[in-house]
């Protein structure tokens, strides 16, 4: 990593992952990513006990079994495809702009690549969340992440964020093209496409969090881009707390006993498949749909970094820079 003469660099960000589709790694993933105060807003002196006692002891191995059902050759899924995701926007680009990769959780740590790129002598950085939705617990937190390295900082570098893209015109044409390739692709006709949200506590839609309201709206537009009928439903449910409804894993039973046998399910949440889409949706909610009478079931890739995606990113990239960046 070496400093270019324009000194702008972009770092894209995601959730991130275990290291080891193993206990003793999913734990030490889960208690940093348990005791982000922007993903479990429950006071530490009642939330950390529990953490510690009940969670911690109780839900890596689970994890730990699941994520061994989709781990590769590259490891995990979510790091494999932002590996290429960047690897890709780098051959867009060029050799001139650095373009950097980092996760919230685990390794390869926000603050740790914002301060390397420092130290390599960029001083103006466009930081890139890969979370179409704002939602406090992904989008707000990775910049948490990015001002809590610069508050070591003495001499900061300026920093420019991607906006939630939820309605913009790139991502719904860049969500229209993948899905309908991939639906084209497909041996049966589905007669239902379910899009699949990562859940959230209703709690935070009262407190004011737009997430519900851009999961909504991402629907909406695409609605108008397909003839078949479109759902939205919320996945990953976790505690007693009542979160969106309504969710994945009940939308899917209900299906068969509504006459609906043929289903393709998305997530256009997602920026990169991962455990939530490869397993809880395309094996557990396989199992689901297929238990109640269902027939036909596919699970549609994430745009990853299919060709739709990265033009996608490679322009929402461009428009930002303006002005730091050569517009052609």
């Amino acid at each position: 990593m070496t400093a270019k003469p324009n000194d702008v660099a972009v770092l894209l960000t995601n959730l991130g992952t275990p290291d080891a589709p193993e206990p003793s790694a999913v734990r030490r993933y889960l208690a940093e990513f348990l005791s982000d105060p922007r993903v479990v807003e429950i006071a530490p002196a009642i939330w950390r006990p529990v953490l510690y006692g009940v969670v911690l002891r109780t839900r890596p191995a689970r994890s730990a079994r699941a994520y061994r059902e989709i781990w590769t050759n590259e490891g995990s899924p979510l790091m494999a495809i932002s590996k290429r995701q960047a690897e890709a926007l780098r051959l867009r680009f060029g050799d001139d702009l650095c373009i950097g990769l980092a996760m919230r959780y685990g390794d390869a740590s926000i603050g740790f690549a914002l301060s390397k790129m420092v130290e390599h002598g960029f001083n103006r950085i466009l930081v890139a969340p890969l979370y179409p939705q704002y939602c406090a617990a992904t989008t707000a937190s990775a910049i948490d992440a990015v001002t809590a390295e610069l508050r070591r900082m003495r001499s900061q570098p300026a920093i420019r964020t991607l906006p939630p893209y939820y309605e913009d015109p790139l991502y719904i044409d860049a969500l229209k093209a993948n899905l309908a390739r991939q639906m084209a692709a497909l041996d049966f006709k589905p007669e239902r496409l379910l899009l699949s949200f990562h859940g959230m506590p209703e709690r935070t839609r009262t407190l004011g969090d737009p997430y519900y309201d851009h999961c909504k709206a991402t629907a909406a537009l695409l609605e108008k881009q397909f003839e078949l009928p479109i759902d939205v439903a919320f996945q990953s449910r976790f505690g007693r707390a009542r979160w969106l409804q309504p969710a994945t894993e009940i939308v899917l039973a209900s299906y068969p006993g509504q006459g609906v046998k043929r289903i393709a399910i998305a997530t256009p949440g997602f920026s990169a498949d991962c455990l939530e889409t490869l397993e809880e949706l395309g094996i557990r909610g396989r199992e689901t749909f297929l238990r109640a009478g269902g027939t036909h079931f596919a699970r549609l890739d994430c745009l990853n970094d299919s060709d739709e995606g990265m033009a996608m990113l490679d322009a929402l990239v461009r428009r930002e820079l303006a002005g730091w960046w050569p517009s052609s």
